[in-house]
């Protein structure tokens, strides 16, 4: 059964499930597994003890963790009580995560043993926060996840309606500060639904599948490619955090059969010892996408794995995927330079600055009506507004369609830089690096990386008779930086291209690194 109308939320996906499939493995995790049927009762109890903690519709709980077992408990017991799942990225700074809790006025927080120190040393600024459950046994007073369990073993029988907001995840911000993306229930389901009503699969899921996990839970093609194989009744084995042996063995080991991965993953995999005799043959399925993938690395990858290779674009904002470059696709030289086509019900535009569509073959700005699309962001009507126009979601990509209705991306309109999966807004480096004392101005960009697509650069004007070296600047930013955010290099200059109006004209600074390229993202 790989989807009908019966699902229509995060919580009919687990009880409906637990139904049709009550012993199959639903997850695997580091040698422990949950069935079905023990997902549906843990994401009960849990469900019925957030209750007991004052946890309601319409709350925020958020996890800061590594991926486990647990994740998709709390995701699933949030789901059941109408409550919004907040995954945070840990590999963030930390003033970067306790701006998001506080932003998502967050509840309750669950923590993994690792940060609970962490948290303890910010736990004043977090006023909002009513609970800290720990999912490990640690030193702060905090109560744990086990015993929270205990605390009520019925879960009360609440009503789900798709409109509900299921999940906020947060993406970078254009201003320095990330936006909370709100994604209702349905669009986990949507595209789903609108393939089986062309009685048609996408990439043959089926029951007898085992999926391999390797993006994370706070990361939208994580949580939906998780999604995707719940939905199938496939074997979902779970991954801590990506290292390239751990998913060469599980493939091996488990004889995975699909996954999803982002070019830097693919990229890892193969630079790593044990790829060459790794046993590849039980995969049919690789998707990837995040970023560009070089035509050279991927038939590598499609040499060696001996597979199906699927791309998806999307972002987080129309509820992941909407295009897709198809196994067909592949084999066929003139398309690998698209992106794809869209999936059944989503629409695609090109439009100029003034939102009209443009001729097809011009270049303009990529927008996406797909009925799994962000109900908004959070507290953010303005920044809504400019993104979502008419049920229509403007990506801040250029591209153009061919005469088949095939994506093809030219360039970012938006500076964004994309660091493997990650993306990363200069506005929030630069804003950073403008505190350090001896820059007068500061432009970031990002430069084109063989490993992992683009990485951050940083042009600097220093104050007149100031002294700094590249790793003073790099090194001023760590700890108010995630690490992939720091500048990879820094080139000191004499002064920035600017615009008559005082713009920097990032795109003269970016020429000279983007030379020989036929388009500036890599």
């Amino acid at each position: 059964m790989i989807y009908d109308d019966v699902i229509q939320t995060l919580a009919d996906l687990v009880t409906m499930q637990a139904q049709r499939y009550p012993d199959r493995k639903a997850l695997i995790f580091q040698g422990r597994s949950l069935t079905y049927q023990q997902l549906d009762r843990q994401s009960d109890r849990l469900a019925a003890a957030l209750l007991q903690k004052n946890i309601q519709a319409r709350s925020r709980v958020a996890v800061w963790a590594k991926d486990s077992l647990k994740s998709y408990e709390i995701l699933f017991a949030c789901a059941k009580i109408g409550a919004v799942f907040v995954p945070v990225n840990w590999r963030l700074a930390t003033p970067e995560i306790c701006y998001i809790l506080k932003d998502a006025e967050v509840e309750l927080l669950f923590v993994d043993q690792p940060f609970c120190t962490v948290v303890e040393s910010i736990a004043p600024e977090l006023e909002q926060i009513q609970s800290i459950i720990t999912l490990q046994p640690s030193s702060q007073n905090w109560l744990n996840y086990e015993t929270l369990l205990q605390e009520n073993d019925t879960a009360l029988k609440i009503t789900i309606q798709p409109e509900m907001i299921a999940v906020q995840m947060y993406t970078s911000g254009t201003t320095g500060h990330p936006k909370g993306v709100q994604l209702a229930h349905y669009s986990f389901f949507a595209i789903a639904k609108e393939f089986a009503k062309q009685n048609k699969q996408w990439i043959g899921w089926s029951d007898q599948d085992k999926s391999l996990l390797t993006l994370p839970i706070f990361h939208i093609g994580g949580l939906w490619w998780a999604v995707r194989g719940l939905i199938a009744g496939a074997e979902n084995v779970l991954l801590e955090a990506f290292i390239p042996a751990d998913a060469l063995k599980a493939i091996a080991h488990h004889r995975i059969t699909k996954t999803c991965v982002v070019p830097a993953m693919i990229q890892a995999m193969l630079m790593e010892p044990s790829c060459r005799s790794t046993d590849f043959s039980s995969l049919d399925t690789v998707v990837y996408g995040g970023s560009p993938i070089a035509e050279t690395l991927l038939n590598q990858a499609i040499e060696l794995f001996g597979c199906g290779f699927f791309q998806i674009y999307g972002m987080t904002e129309t509820g992941n995927c909407a295009i897709t470059l198809t196994a067909t696709d592949h084999a066929m030289p003139h398309r690998l330079k698209a992106a794809g086509s869209p999936f059944p019900g989503v629409e695609i535009a090109v439009v100029n600055s003034h939102s009209q569509k443009v001729p097809q073959g011009e270049i303009g700005e990529i927008c996406i009506r797909s009925p799994a699309n962000m109900i908004g962001y959070w507290k953010l009507p303005e920044a809504t507004a400019k993104t979502l126009i008419d049920g229509w979601i403007h990506t801040g990509d250029a591209g153009y369609l061919d005469e088949d209705g095939y994506v093809y991306i030219c360039d970012r309109i938006k500076d964004m830089i994309c660091y493997a999966s990650e993306n990363i807004y200069p506005a929030e480096v630069e804003n950073v690096l403008y505190q350090h004392s001896a820059i007068a101005e500061v432009a970031v960009i990002g430069v084109p990386d063989s490993q992992w697509g683009e990485t951050v650069k940083a042009l600097i004007v220093l104050k007149p008779g100031a002294e700094a070296t590249a790793l003073d600047i790099i090194n001023f930013g760590r700890g108010k930086l995630a690490n992939f955010k720091l500048p990879r290099s820094v080139e000191f200059i004499d002064l920035l291209p600017r615009t008559p109006s005082g713009k920097v004209q990032k795109g003269r600074l970016r020429e000279k690194y983007w030379q020989g390229y036929q388009r500036q993202v890599n």
